[in-house]
């Protein structure tokens, strides 16, 4: 851009800040495989000079690029700017507080957050029935003989909560089980929040009790279809605590 005015009527598209400009031209090189996990980036000096930029620019788009668990950054003889390793943790970290805010401030409705929960989870327990290792089926049947009916609710909740991630890690598809957790993560913050009506969770560990034995027999089909059932039972019940929660 060179300063001078537009034509009067004529309209004008506003680029972004240079440090964003920066950031995501750096991103893609990282989404793309031209900058590896672990390589190092060039110092502020070199990358100002690339992108024809100063430095403060340079240090907010790292920084920006930090905020995403993208670049690290270390001090001393041998630090500089890093291209971050995938951490899954991070990652889903990540999500979880990012979807927190959408749902908060309403830009993502509960119902919204439901319909995807039901995309990702009912095919996930397909997965589980038909990749689960033995020892995972050892994990998930403890689970049941957990005294989750009768013990306190914190107990309750998250047996609930351990149940759903166990059976998505069971699945054996790591990204499924990345992008769904966050989603799930969200509506049992709302559900603790704002509690539950009485007898839920005996329902709950009963559908448990019954999608388990579908994912035991190795019946996909029929563990799927128990798990929407499960997820329809729950969502009226959300949607009660959506109402009492907004404002």
């Amino acid at each position: 851009m060179n300063g001078t005015p537009a034509p009067e009527g004529l309209p004008v598209s506003r680029v972004k800040p240079a440090y964003r400009q920066v950031a995501d031209q750096l991103r893609a090189q990282v989404l793309t495989g031209a900058l590896a996990p672990g390589e190092r980036l060039p110092n502020e000096n070199e990358l100002s000079v690339m992108f024809g930029v100063g430095r403060s620019t340079v240090r907010e788009a790292l920084r920006v690029l930090s905020s995403q668990h993208m670049v690290v950054t270390s001090r001393g003889v041998s630090g500089g700017s890093f291209v971050a390793h995938p951490d899954p943790a991070s990652i889903s970290e990540f999500l979880v507080a990012s979807l927190g805010l959408l749902s908060g401030s309403e830009v993502v409705s509960f119902s919204e957050l439901l319909d995807v929960r039901e995309l990702f989870e009912v095919p996930a327990a397909k997965l589980a029935a038909e990749q689960r290792s033995e020892a995972q089926l050892d994990h998930l049947r403890a689970m049941l003989d957990q005294d989750l009916i009768t013990g306190d609710r914190d107990q309750q909740v998250e047996g609930n909560l351990d149940f759903h991630m166990r059976l998505l890690e069971a699945g054996g598809n790591r990204l499924l089980a990345m992008m769904t957790t966050p989603i799930f993560t969200v509506l049992h913050a709302r559900f603790v929040d704002n509690g539950a009506p009485a007898g839920l969770h005996a329902q709950i560990a009963e559908h448990h009790r019954l999608i388990f034995e579908r994912v035991e027999a190795g019946d996909g089909e029929g563990a799927s279809a128990l798990m929407a059932e499960h997820l329809a039972h729950l969502r009226p019940m959300y949607a009660a605590i959506d109402r009492i929660a907004g404002p």
